[in-house]
């Protein structure tokens, strides 16, 4: 399986914004589906946004739907999940994978720590 890297978490107010990144160094990610998946403290992980390898298609889930987006940028191998107006139930540890279901992802990354709060 592809070995992804994410960063760009960090801690941020209610109604901010962050941008996660999603890098592979040794593989072209424009060949794969990416999905990007959120874990909250006790809760179970959960797929959250997809985008696809042939026609660039979308999908959100409806929890973040109009507030996050997802995108590719071939040249820098990379793909970004925008957040915009982060919520408190935002909070979670964030991971992306070449799969768009969690129970397809064999391995995960350590994911970037999204933290919401004033």
């Amino acid at each position: 399986q592809v070995q992804l890297v994410e960063s760009g978490g960090g801690l941020v107010q209610p109604g901010g914004s962050l941008r996660l990144s999603c890098a592979a160094s040794r593989f072209t990610l424009d060949y794969y589906y990416i999905g990007w998946f959120r874990q909250a403290p006790g809760k179970e992980r959960e797929g959250i946004s997809c985008i696809s390898s042939s026609d660039g298609s979308t999908y959100y889930t409806d929890a973040v739907k109009g507030r996050f987006t997802i995108a590719r940028d071939n040249a820098k191998n990379t793909v970004y999940l925008r957040m915009n107006s982060l919520k408190p139930e935002d909070t979670a540890v964030y991971y992306c994978a070449t799969e768009c279901a969690p129970h397809r992802v064999s391995a995960w990354g350590q994911g970037t720590q999204v933290t919401v709060s004033s």
